[in-house]
C-alpha cells in the first residue's frame, strides 16, 4: 500500500474513531472547553449544520502578488466549523464572534516607498499629501487578507488534505493595503472579483511562467483519547491563481490618479502563473459533538 493510501486511510479512520468516541461522553451543565478543546471556543456548535469544528492557524510561508513577495510573519486564524461533506467538500460555517479570518496585518518589504515614488506624481495636492506622509515617517505599508465572499464559499475537503492532491481548500479573498497616505480602503480584490485561492498539499500544476510547487499534509498528533485530531506544518500551496488591479486608494477620486500608480509598482492586474501563495499551518478538527461534550462535562 502506498504511504499516500496508508495516510488517508489513517486520518479517516481517525475522524471516524473522533466521531464514535464523541457519543460516548455525556454531560449536562454547559460550562467551558478546557485541554486541547480550548482553541474550539468560536466554534458553532449551536448550528445543527455544524459536524465539525476547526482551528487553523496559518504561522508562515510567503504571498506573492505580481512583483511583489510578502513573507507571512504574523499568525491568521481561520476558525469556526464546517458542514458534512457533499460531493467531496465541506461549507465553512461562520465563526460565533463572526471572526472566520483574523485580520493580521503582514508588513510590505520596501513600505510606501516600495510602491509609491511621490515625485513621479504629476498632481500637485497629492503630491504633497504623498510626501508630507514620508515627512511624518508613516511610511509602513501593511498587507492584511480578508475574507471577499460569504463564508459559506469558503470549501474544505478533508480527503484531498489527506490524500496530498487537488484542492484541500479554497479561499476567495482580498488583500488590503493600509497606510494613512492609501486611505481606507485600498484593495487588491473585491467581493465582486475576489483572489480564488484552491490550496492544496500536494503538487500544483500552474501556467508559465510558474512552475509546480508542492505542499504537504503535515503531521499527525491525536489528542484528548483520539477526540481531538492536529495536523502540525501543513502546507497548503496555490501558484495558479489570477489578482486584478487595485481599487480604492486615496479614496474618491484620488483612487483615479493612485491606483494606475500601485497596479504598476505591484504587477498588477497580473494572470493566473504570475502569482504564488504558501500558507504553513497548525491545523485542529473536532466533531462538533465532542466539543459540546467537553463543554458540557466541565463545569
Amino acid at each position: 500500500m502506498s504511504i499516500k493510501h496508508t495516510r488517508t486511510r489513517v486520518v479517516c479512520t481517525a475522524m471516524l474513531a473522533v466521531a464514535l468516541t464523541a457519543l460516548a461522553f455525556a454531560g449536562s451543565a454547559s460550562a467551558k472547553l478546557t485541554g486541547a478543546f480550548t482553541v474550539f471556543g468560536q466554534c458553532p456548535t449551536a448550528n445543527p449544520e455544524t459536524n465539525r469544528c476547526i482551528h487553523a492557524v496559518t504561522e508562515g510561508g510567503v504571498v506573492i502578488l505580481g512583483k511583489k513577495k510578502v513573507p507571512i510573519v504574523n499568525p491568521a486564524v481561520l476558525q469556526g466549523g464546517y458542514t458534512a461533506s457533499v460531493e467531496g467538500f465541506s461549507k465553512m460555517i461562520a465563526a460565533k464572534n463572526g471572526i472566520t479570518l483574523s485580520k493580521a496585518p503582514q508588513p510590505v518589504p520596501g513600505g510606501l516607498a516600495g510602491l509609491v515614488n511621490c515625485k513621479e506624481i504629476s498632481n500637485f495636492l497629492l503630491r504633497v499629501s504623498c510626501e508630507v506622509t514620508f515627512e511624518n515617517g508613516l511610511t509602513g505599508v501593511n498587507s492584511t487578507l480578508e475574507l471577499a465572499r460569504p463564508v459559506n464559499e469558503v470549501l474544505i475537503s478533508e480527503l484531498h488534505l489527506a490524500e496530498e492532491e487537488e484542492v484541500a481548500l479554497r479561499l476567495p479573498v482580498k488583500v488590503h493595503l493600509e497606510n494613512p497616505f492609501l486611505g481606507s480602503s485600498c484593495y487588491v480584490g473585491s467581493s465582486s472579483s475576489p483572489l480564488i485561492w484552491e490550496l492544496t498539499t500536494g503538487t500544483t500544476s500552474p501556467p508559465a511562467p510558474n512552475t509546480p510547487i508542492t505542499g504537504s499534509g503535515g503531521a499527525i498528533e491525536f489528542l484528548e483519547e483520539g477526540r481531538v485530531l492536529k495536523t502540525s506544518e501543513a502546507e497548503l500551496v496555490d501558484n495558479a491563481w489570477s489578482a486584478p488591479g487595485a481599487n480604492g486608494c486615496g479614496g474618491f477620486l484620488v483612487e483615479l490618479l493612485l491606483n494606475p500608480i500601485i497596479n504598476a509598482s505591484v504587477g498588477v492586474p497580473s494572470a493566473k502563473g504570475k502569482n504564488t501563495a504558501i500558507l504553513v499551518n497548525t491545523i485542529t478538527v473536532a466533531t462538533a459533538k465532542a466539543v459540546r461534550t467537553n463543554d458540557e462535562n466541565n463545569p
